[in-house]
């Protein structure tokens, strides 16, 4: 080992508390009250779901551009998506203009919430000659089948009488006929990479509607009706593109706007950790470094199934770096991590018995405090077995 120490810090975010940067910040604060000598390498990373827009741009020095779009209930709101520092890509997050934290819940629309807003992000993202697009595609209030995305962006979704669909999914029985023909042009040059995680379907018992509306407002009717308007979609759509999204797995993904993406777009659907961590350069940057310290809010089984820090520890170890994971919970099941060598360490920022609400206000000086504690565990030296 080198006589300065190199530390890399990259740590999803703790969701609803600490976004990705802030958490590499008081982690670096935590080891450094021991290792004030040591090398410190701040990667921001995500999994395609909240904070990936931050961890992106902090990670790649780019920049914010804020646009005023369609709300997810039609009422104007102000959404932000990042560009890379090299200014070549756009980074978006769809909850930004069609997210559940936009909607009240008291005032949750199942059948009438719209995708359009992310449509004119992608739209703004192509007038200023961004032509590789990322998407992530977590926390979405709606279930209409990516419709409004497509018809920020030219599609025409047309009933029998040749009017055009209004927004949300409570529409898509009345759909009989998809026009493509004044599709953005600037659409043909762009590249779509969509950062998908699940393997949820556009209808039917593993899809969108029966899964996912429930927690954006659906009553039991209303999953029926969403269910069997999505199906309308995907046949009508098969028929218009040619394209079955039923037979990709992801295609139900935040109310089938992933199936939108494939129909239209020509989007890809990749798995979200290695997608940004593909951007950022993640794998390059870490070489050389001693030790990989990443968390998340809450570490379990679902961890091992392609989320950020289980996929930042699985690049380190190809590299020989040992990765500890810091996480705010750790659920029993995350021992397999530890068992199979995905994690040297792992640890807890919890330490007693606490409710949930007073774990997520104290969630920063718990972090610091394991920093703090990892850091002065790493700086003891000439550590010898005593001989009786």
């Amino acid at each position: 080992m080198r006589g300065k120490m190199k530390i890399v810090i990259a740590a999803d975010s703790y969701k609803g508390t600490l976004s990705s940067p802030q958490v590499a910040d008081i982690i670096e604060r935590g080891l450094a009250t021991s290792l004030p000598q040591a090398e410190y390498l701040k990667i921001p990373v995500a999994d395609g779901g909240e904070g990936t827009v931050d961890a992106v741009v902090t990670a790649t020095c780019g920049s914010y551009i804020s646009v005023e779009v369609t709300g997810p209930l039609g009422n104007v709101v102000n959404a932000s998506y990042g560009v890379t520092g090299d200014g070549t890509t756009a980074v978006i997050e769809m909850a930004a203009a069609s997210g559940l934290p936009l909607v009240p819940s008291e005032r949750l629309d199942a059948l009438g919430a719209t995708t359009f807003g992310t449509g004119q992000l992608i739209r703004d993202a192509l007038k200023r000659g961004l032509r590789k697009i990322i998407i992530g595609l977590g926390g979405s209030a709606t279930t209409d089948g990516g419709v409004g995305m497509a018809q920020a962006l030219g599609v025409k979704f047309l009933k029998a009488n040749g009017c055009e669909l209004g927004y949300g999914g409570g529409e898509l029985l009345e759909l009989k006929a998809i026009d493509c023909s004044q599709i953005d042009s600037r659409l043909r040059e762009a590249s779509i990479l969509v950062a998908c995680d699940v393997d949820i379907l556009l209808y039917g018992d593993y899809g969108a509607a029966r899964n996912y509306a429930r927690q954006k407002g659906a009553t039991d009717e209303m999953i029926n009706i969403l269910d069997a308007g999505l199906e309308n979609y995907a046949n009508v759509a098969l028929a218009a593109t040619g394209i079955d999204a039923m037979a990709v797995p992801g295609c139900g993904a935040a109310g089938g706007t992933a199936a939108a993406l494939l129909y239209f777009f020509g989007a890809s659907l990749v798995p979200g950790a290695e997608l940004v961590l593909g951007t950022i350069e993640f794998e390059k940057k870490i070489v050389g470094a001693d030790l990989v310290i990443t968390g998340e809010g809450r570490t379990d089984f679902q961890t091992l199934q392609g989320k950020a820090p289980a996929v930042v520890a699985q690049i380190a170890n190809r590299h020989s770096i040992p990765a500890v994971c810091i996480s705010g919970a750790l659920d029993d099941s995350a021992e397999e991590l530890l068992d199979n060598g995905t994690f040297a360490a792992m640890f807890s920022t919890v330490v007693k018995p606490c409710a949930v609400a007073d774990c997520l206000k104290n969630a920063e000086a718990n972090l610091f405090r394991t920093a703090k504690n990892i850091g002065a565990l790493l700086s003891v030296k000439n550590l010898t077995v005593r001989q009786e």
